[in-house]
């Protein structure tokens, strides 16, 4: 039989080996499996911190055995603070059992749980702080990457608000910069500009209903990366707060004739138009900035202005 130190140290190692398998679980989602990715990996998650609980309350005795301990946010506070609150809470229940039986020899297995319920947070709080030491901040390497990049074209990050619009906020936030009209996209464009002029529309709506009307007008070319038919996909893209990715911003270079930079950790991805793909200095070319881990919903896009 497994000692309570063994099992602390097999837990320890079974953690770490579920965080690698969720953290490539989610590194690999797409917007539309991060749901189901997200809720399978709460699952497992779940269900080893059951399962530890368990073989931690047979070999310590607990009664509580389907009690999952609930995640701190500092691990190790808790880890500090266990001792000084299991002290208190022993002397104070340990206490109450005594007055209530009157008798010394009923207090003792009060203190006893109390005990071996110490042993159990402080393993697990013991762990999670193991946990968080060994984490990789996605977060900070992507961003010391991006600034490398925008200090080599001399490029000010403009933060766009991070929601479904952001990708079709952030070119048109590029083209007004560079002095291109948003209605110069064709007939679809030109209608939602108008309504925007009038007011009934932001400009991110002109641009969602110039990357649209591209696509519909150009199905075959882009049917075969599509999972629904054209004529619904644009009418979603264009209607609601979808995110737009790949597709839409070779449907924008098209619509706007403008190569786009889009930086992504450090490298730069050129976005060309099928015709007249000018890749000189003198190309019209507009610059977004992708992120995968900076922000909390996700994937998102920032507009990169020129320094002046």
């Amino acid at each position: 039989m497994e000692t309570l130190e063994a099992i602390q140290a097999r837990h320890r190692k079974e953690k770490k080996e579920l965080q690698g398998r969720v953290t490539n679980k989610k590194k690999n989602t797409t917007k539309k499996t991060r749901k189901g990715v997200n809720e399978e990996c709460a699952e497992l998650e779940r269900q080893l911190a059951e399962r530890h609980a368990s073989e931690i309350a047979a070999v310590t005795g607990s009664g509580d055995t389907n009690k999952v301990p609930e995640k701190t946010e500092d691990a190790g506070d808790e880890a500090g603070d266990v001792a000084d609150q299991i002290a208190k809470a022993t002397i104070e229940d340990a206490a109450e059992a005594a007055g209530e039986a009157g008798t010394w020899e009923k207090a003792q297995p009060a203190k006893e749980r109390l005990a071996r319920r110490a042993a159990e947070q402080a393993a697990l709080a013991e762990a999670a702080e193991s946990e968080t030491v060994d984490m990789v901040d996605h977060k900070a390497i992507e961003r010391a990457a991006m600034e490398g990049t925008f200090r080599a074209h001399s490029l000010l990050e403009r933060e766009i608000r991070p929601d479904g619009h952001c990708l079709f906020s952030a070119v048109a936030d590029q083209l007004e910069q560079d002095g291109i009209a948003l209605s110069s996209a064709g007939k679809h464009a030109a209608d939602a500009a108008a309504a925007a002029a009038a007011g009934k529309a932001p400009g991110y709506k002109v641009v969602r209903a110039a990357a649209a009307g591209w696509i519909e007008d150009h199905a075959d070319d882009f049917a075969p990366f599509l999972e629904e038919d054209v004529a619904s996909y644009a009418a979603k893209m264009r209607d609601t707060a979808e995110w737009g990715g790949q597709v839409e911003l070779m449907a924008l270079a098209n619509a706007y004739g403008v190569r786009i930079n889009v930086v992504q950790n450090g490298a730069t991805e050129k976005i060309q138009p099928s015709e007249g793909g000018d890749d000189g200095d003198d190309a019209r070319h507009i610059w977004l900035a992708y992120y995968r881990h900076g922000y909390g919903l996700g994937e998102h896009y920032n507009s990169l202005r020129k320094a002046r």
